[in-house]
């Protein structure tokens, strides 16, 4: 096993994020997800290997996408992790899919100093994921993310008013645009930071801390993080939402 390789994968979004790091070099690649991942997750992560010239062999820990997200993905990330875990034994790196995002609008943005971020993104069916995190630090400075409220499933109506009574510094993540009207008030755009495209790169991000912190856990806790019991809306609930 070469001690510098590390794995990261998430497919929680439309989006699929996969990264290797190894030798000091970081490979990534954000590509189509959806139920197109759980037939090119693999792939995609033997082609960064390959680049990498290194080898599932050479895995010391494999870092995913947790949850919240898409029912199907949290199901393909969380069961490729395990799979690879229980097979190579190694450990597993468990990440909050929205702290991806909030590590996307970080890098994007540019942010440095102390700030509290509010990320919230579109969970369908008419509601918000959302949690908020303190950035503390400027990197070189042991610079991490604190949480401060852990992910939920909210109303827009109901995150908004728990949010207006005290305002996150700044805002970012899908839902801003969808429910603008709900979350304008205490999420102005002046404060809202993009999250970019980039959700490969801030995935390996996390994942080196998580492992230079020594978070990694046995892949018996490769474990999804659902918010939502109900995954899809009844024919009649449908149309009723359509009139």
């Amino acid at each position: 096993m070469t001690p510098d390789t590390l794995i990261a994968f998430d497919t929680s979004t439309e989006r699929m994020a996969v990264g290797v790091q190894a030798g000091g070099r970081r490979f990534t690649e954000d590509a189509e997800g959806g139920a197109a991942a759980s037939a090119t997750l693999l792939p995609t992560l033997q082609a960064l290997l390959a680049r990498a010239g290194r080898g599932m062999a050479d895995v010391m820990a494999i870092a995913f996408g947790r949850g919240p997200g898409a029912f199907t993905g949290l199901r393909t990330s969380c069961s490729v992790a395990q799979g690879l875990a229980l097979a190579l034994q190694r450990p597993v790196l468990p990440l909050d899919s929205l702290l991806i995002v909030a590590e996307q609008a970080r890098l994007q943005g540019g942010v440095s100093g102390d700030f509290e971020l509010g990320v919230a993104m579109d969970a369908r069916m008419g509601e918000v994921y959302a949690a908020r995190w303190r950035w503390a630090g400027d990197p070189g400075q042991d610079a991490r993310w604190q949480p401060l409220e852990p992910a939920a499933l909210w109303a827009p109506e109901a995150l908004a008013a728990a949010w207006a009574q005290s305002p996150p510094d700044r805002c970012t993540g899908s839902a801003l645009e969808r429910f603008d009207a709900e979350l304008g008030r205490c999420c102005p755009r002046a404060r809202r930071l993009e999250p970019g495209t980039a959700r490969a790169a801030a995935l390996l991000e996390l994942a080196h801390r998580a492992f230079r912190a020594g978070a990694g856990v046995d892949a018996a806790e490769a474990l999804p993080l659902y918010l939502r019991d109900k995954v899809a809306l009844t024919t009649a609930e449908r149309a009723a939402a359509a009139r």
